[in-house]
């Protein structure tokens, strides 16, 4: 056998192994972008069930309260004895959970439907509950006083939470019942007629889907 016969019989073998090497490299990479996306992308599930006509449970959290409000909001003075509120301790009340910012001009907007909301039925065991994203503690409370917003708000500092819920931008409201099941989800700026539709969704437990309301902005 001849140097250049010697030569041909490895070079399919040699192939074959760098062939290997780029499709494992490409399978690897694959794998890395499709597991960024999901984790950068918030969790649809919510809006999935809704869109079943189904109800979908309240994702959890735990987080810092930043003003306690005005009574009678009893479940949060029974939650937040340590200083924090978790989703999970507001069962027994329909909860109409608001995600906001103070850098957020359409939350502003809606503030006064909000409040004119709740005016309406905090005696009527409906909690409403602000949860103010991306956001400075200073700012969002100069916020909540110059809107004149008077039910609780916790605060994420981040946005880990409102990915778990699905929100794609601020304003976004969800209508959780009193064993912690959410039945509407409004994306963007809520009317008075979403929020007592959701409200009504929530004491009944029967699910009405996801709407569109008014302007919102992206998170940051």
């Amino acid at each position: 056998m001849d140097a250049e016969q010697a030569n041909v019989g490895p070079l399919p073998r040699r192939v074959g192994v760098g062939r290997l090497l780029v499709i494992a490299v490409v399978v690897l990479f694959l794998g890395l972008l499709a597991y960024g996306l999901a984790k950068k992308s918030p969790d649809d599930t919510i809006d999935t069930r809704l869109a079943d006509g189904k109800t979908a449970a309240a994702p959890g959290f735990s987080l810092q309260l930043l003003t306690p409000g005005t009574p009678p909001a009893r479940a949060i003075n029974r939650a937040a004895a340590d200083g924090k509120v978790g989703i999970d301790e507001l069962r027994g009340t329909p909860v109409v959970l608001n995600f906001w910012a103070s850098w957020c001009d359409p939350c502003a907007d809606e503030s006064p439907v909000l409040e004119r909301g709740w005016q309406r039925w905090k005696r009527r065991n409906v909690l409403f509950l602000g949860l103010d994203m991306q956001d400075l503690r200073e700012d969002a409370r100069a916020f909540l006083s110059q809107v004149g917003v008077t039910y609780p708000s916790v605060r994420d500092p981040g946005k880990k939470t409102s990915k778990h819920y699905g929100a794609t931008g601020i304003p976004e409201t969800y209508f959780i019942t009193r064993d912690g099941r959410v039945v509407a989800h409004v994306v963007g700026a809520v009317s008075t007629q979403q929020l007592d539709s959701g409200i009504a969704a929530a004491r009944s437990g029967t699910p009405v889907g996801k709407e569109v309301g008014g302007a919102r902005r992206p998170p940051r």
